[in-house]
């Protein structure tokens, strides 16, 4: 399984042509907009629900559904489009790449999109690390504003359609979509509670949808080649391609563009270079992102990566960012890294996630050192449990799903230590 080069969204991925209007219209962005438009409203929602489109931003929500929420008639409140372009997760850096080298095509994502949704206005909350990215978007906007490309009358459609760049400060919080429309009014940037959800009270109180830079920018390609061609990449529930960062202990780390689907250790091997040292010596991998379990070399050298086959092997797509782990690195100090990690990006708004992170980063601590009890290892997975699914937002489940996965996996190493510790200590006595 490898994906031909007539099949890739991202002809840019690399920054080798121009990023520019002039550049990425050669390349096909903003080729017959105004036709995907004149489809109108449902038909553009429902082919993207028939591709089996889902999000690229984690969750994995099939995107034509997300949108159908949106209101089909409007109350007298405007409806938004917000794409979040909050990068923050360890190990991911697609969208970045989207920003710098193809922000047109994000661009005609978003118009296609609102227009779907019902929205005449987009908001692109971009990481505030991201300077040289938001430069170049906001370049990207101003050129496709000059070219009525956007605007009163986008594209000669009929429909006017606003695009804001909006700049975060670089919390990690602020990915979560509610927390995101915190931020972006000017609000500390803590999740809500949901119901209610953005699609009927969102930015403003006002019906929103929030979705990823990745899952936006393909919608129009999809539009134009055709739902059979999305569905004829990868697998059932799983189509289309997916951008992959491939970070760690390989020989050449890099974003790449795959077919859904495709097999992890294929995926390494042939964009990546393989793993330092040999396939023999892997240790981990921890296959979508920091907040997934990580995977053993047990189970890398079969499982395919899309949503499905990563959830039937208790881990996660979320990002697909790929981080390999050598023999040479210490799997309970990188686990307890990420701890603190959680630890320090939680908001503190709900008890289990500000009490439990600090908790469980303490407990690692002691962990990779061997100074701690047998029993103390089920008390950690215990509390990993009472934070999952305890919280407003999903940054509890990310700070405990690593933990898990190293408990599942790697449990021999950890008591290894405590008894090494344990018995270095005696000896000294």
């Amino acid at each position: 399984m490898m994906l031909h080069d007539r099949d890739r969204v991202f002809t840019n991925l690399y920054g080798v042509h121009d990023w520019r209007r002039a550049g990425a219209q050669q390349r096909g962005v903003w080729d017959g907009t105004k036709g995907l438009l004149e489809l109108g409203r449902d038909e553009i929602v429902q082919m993207i629900k028939d591709s089996e489109l889902r999000g690229r931003g984690g969750a994995g929500f099939p995107a034509g559904l997300k949108w159908s929420f949106m209101p089909k008639q409007s109350d007298g409140r405007p409806s938004y489009l917000v794409v979040n372009a909050d990068e923050s997760e360890p190990g991911s850096c697609k969208d970045r790449e989207i920003l710098r080298n193809d922000p047109h095509r994000l661009l005609e994502g978003c118009l296609v999109a609102g227009f779907a949704m019902g929205a005449n206005t987009c908001y692109i909350y971009v990481r505030g690390e991201y300077f040289l990215e938001a430069e170049r978007l906001q370049h990207a906007v101003d050129e496709a504003y000059d070219a009525k490309l956007i605007g009163k009358n986008a594209c000669g459609s009929g429909w006017d359609y606003d695009i804001h760049v909006h700049r975060g400060a670089g919390a990690y919080i602020c990915g979560e979509e509610t927390a995101l429309l915190e931020s972006l009014e000017g609000k500390k940037g803590q999740p809500r509670l949901k119901p209610p959800f953005p699609a009927a009270v969102g930015l403003y109180g006002c019906p929103t949808t929030v979705t990823n830079v990745e899952t936006i920018a393909v919608a129009p390609e999809i539009l134009r080649r055709g739902v059979s061609w999305w569905t004829g990449l990868g697998r059932p529930k799983n189509t289309g391609t997916k951008i992959f960062s491939i970070s760690g202990h390989v020989q050449q780390p890099c974003n790449v563009e795959e077919e859904m689907g495709i097999p992890l250790k294929q995926l390494i091997e042939t964009h990546a270079g393989g793993v330092r040292g040999g396939w023999d010596n892997l240790q981990a991998i921890i296959p979508g992102g920091s907040s997934v379990p990580c995977l053993p070399n047990t189970i890398c050298n079969d499982i395919l990566m899309d949503f499905d086959s990563l959830r039937e092997a208790k881990s996660g797509l979320g990002t697909a960012a790929v981080i390999v782990i050598d023999k040479s690195a210490d799997i309970v100090e990188a686990i307890a890294n990420l701890s603190h990690f959680y630890m320090h990006e939680s908001c503190g708004q709900c008890t289990p996630c500000r009490e439990g992170t600090g908790w469980m980063w303490r407990v690692m601590t002691r962990m990779v050192k061997g100074q701690a009890s047998i029993s103390e290892i089920d008390d950690l997975l215990d509390v990993t449990y009472q934070v999952e699914g305890h919280t407003i937002c999903a940054l509890g489940d990310a700070a405990a799903w690593p933990i898990q996965g190293l408990i599942r996996h790697f449990r021999p190493e950890m008591e290894r230590r405590i008894l090494a510790y344990r018995r270095d200590a005696q000896a000294a006595e």
